[in-house]
């Protein structure tokens, strides 16, 4: 049963993922890589709200716990895609955008992960 909400939650954080950023990419343009910005610190949200359900409150089994943090959550973010990202910024020239990606990305991402958990705490 947890590799069929393995592979489930995977599908579905892809096709999010890809839509998702897609959406951010049209609206904003791809001077900046604010598509995989936007995943990344929705991704810390969601992760921080589905940790808190399944660690203070215990409304997580298992199995929804490997559909939505493993599968869902390891599809749908993509530190890996914001590395290199940023690497082609900084091959570029563009140190400044590059740095600001990283710490961004970085800080922002840990203050939206509280905000999930705290949230997953209110519910």
């Amino acid at each position: 049963m947890g590799f069929v909400a393995l592979i489930g939650g995977g599908v579905l954080g892809t096709v999010a993922r890809y839509a998702f950023a897609g959406l951010v990419y049209r609206t904003c343009g791809t001077g900046f890589p604010w598509g995989t910005l936007a995943v990344n610190l929705t991704g810390c949200f969601l992760i921080g709200l589905f940790a808190a359900l399944s660690e203070v409150k215990f409304a997580l089994g298992p199995s929804a716990r490997m559909f939505l943090m493993v599968g869902f959550c390891g599809a749908y973010t993509t530190f890996s895609t914001l590395i290199f990202e940023t690497a082609n910024l900084v091959r570029d020239g563009q140190d400044i955008l590059a740095l600001a990606n990283i710490l961004t990305s970085v800080l922002v991402g840990f203050l939206v992960f509280r905000l999930g958990f705290f949230a997953g705490q209110l519910m």
